[in-house]
């Protein structure tokens, strides 16, 4: 096991209601001037966002509301977000929503307080060294962004999208009512589930060794999300299901399932262009489409893990003797299961033609210049090959 720091600082407050306890929260750290960030309407017609407004009020603080975050939250937005909250003189951001508003509020914390226009510093890769403080009202269980160190913000002109971590980017507090994800479309809830897994599954697949303790945390919580994702599709409504998701979002992202190894995320970063370059494919949807063909392509490279996990976690009797059917076997269910979930696992599903993946592996990899870690490096021609067998 490697020597790890694990840094987990958000309060969670989780529970039905848990909405309710934003003002008397937030009042008791000190704050008196917040901005309230969301996305579409739909906080508004449910709602939530009086709830959270009127808890703001009872407590004596001082709010202002900036609504129309975009799936694959802009850059542009986020400006126009640290403009409204310097003119205000915003102490911390509430992001009611789900991953795109969470990272949207992320970005605005940060250029509130450096200098430098946030997508640089994603670009350039500068850590920043302080920021105006989130806070988080969930609403979809997916991004696990709400207890992360990371965001991701896409620039509409260079049709990039792209992350930057840092504890810094922590939120202070998450507020979790797993009935609020009751109305979410049976297609989104399978996207989160997937976009859940694959935050643990690419902390799993690393060349680390001698971390049995931290795999099997990681294979409880992928049976964990399994199994509610199952009854979550077939019941909305399932309050001890959404629960399971919804927590598993958050431990999902929040370093616990990768402590004492060093993850690289490749199929993240594959499907970062996917959705950079095409907006309307979800991050859950593309990540359902990479991750196995990720899978089926560097498998050989760690026969025991992929083995390992077929077994632990979906059930294929291990082959002591072909360990390598087992792995292709394991892999083989996990698309069976996307499939189950109303997930597309294909390239033609999610729309991108084969005259794109050249386009795409050459923006992942800076023109074939910087091959991405993985098993193996993953130069253009790898992920062009990855492309192919997500193909078929």
């Amino acid at each position: 096991m490697n020597n790890f720091i694990y840094h987990a600082p958000t309060k969670i407050i989780f529970g039905t209601d848990a909405e309710k306890q934003v003002g008397p929260t937030l009042a008791e750290a000190g704050y008196k001037r917040v901005m309230v960030l969301y996305g579409g309407g739909s906080v508004k017609r449910s709602g939530l966002l009086s709830v959270v407004t009127d808890s703001l009020e009872a407590a004596g603080i001082t709010y202002i509301t900036l609504g129309g975050v975009d799936p694959n939250p802009k850059i542009t937005f986020v400006r126009k977000g640290i403009e409204l909250a310097k003119k205000e003189n915003i102490e911390l951001i509430v992001a009611v929503g789900g991953g795109s508003v969470i990272d949207a509020a992320k970005g605005i914390g940060l250029g509130l307080t450096h200098d430098q226009d946030p997508w640089d510093m994603i670009e350039n890769q500068i850590l920043p060294t302080k920021r105006v403080p989130t806070a988080v009202v969930l609403t979809i269980s997916s991004a696990g962004s709400e207890m992360s160190y990371s965001h991701v913000l896409s620039n509409e002109e260079k049709k990039l999208k792209r992350a930057l971590n840092h504890d810094l980017l922590r939120p202070y507090f998450t507020f979790e009512n797993p009935t609020l994800t009751f109305s979410v479309s049976p297609y989104q809830s399978a996207c989160g589930i997937v976009d859940t897994m694959m935050h643990t599954l690419e902390r799993y697949f690393t060349k680390d060794t001698d971390t049995d303790l931290t795999d099997r945390i990681a294979e409880g919580l992928l049976v964990a999300v399994k199994n509610a994702g199952t009854k979550v599709i077939a019941n909305p409504n399932d309050y001890a299901s959404r629960a399971t998701l919804m927590w598993a979002s958050s431990l999902s992202h929040n370093g616990l399932t990768g402590c004492g190894k060093s993850a690289n995320f490749p199929a993240h970063k594959i499907e970062h262009d996917i959705s950079g370059l095409h907006d309307e494919v979800s991050h859950g949807a593309g990540l359902a489409v990479i991750f196995p063909a990720w899978a089926k392509y560097v498998y050989k490279h760690d026969v025991r893990k992929f083995a390992q996990l077929a077994q632990r976690v979906w059930g294929v009797e291990m082959d002591h003797d072909y360990p390598q059917w087992t792995a292709k076997q394991g892999i083989d269910v996990m698309v069976a299961y996307f499939k189950s979930l109303g997930m597309p696992v294909t390239m033609n599903e999610l729309g991108i033609d084969k005259s794109e993946y050249r386009i795409l592996a050459d923006m992942t990899t800076n023109g074939n210049t910087k091959p991405i870690p993985s098993y193996i490096p993953l130069g253009s021609e790898d992920i062009i090959e990855i492309f192919n067998i997500a193909s078929v």
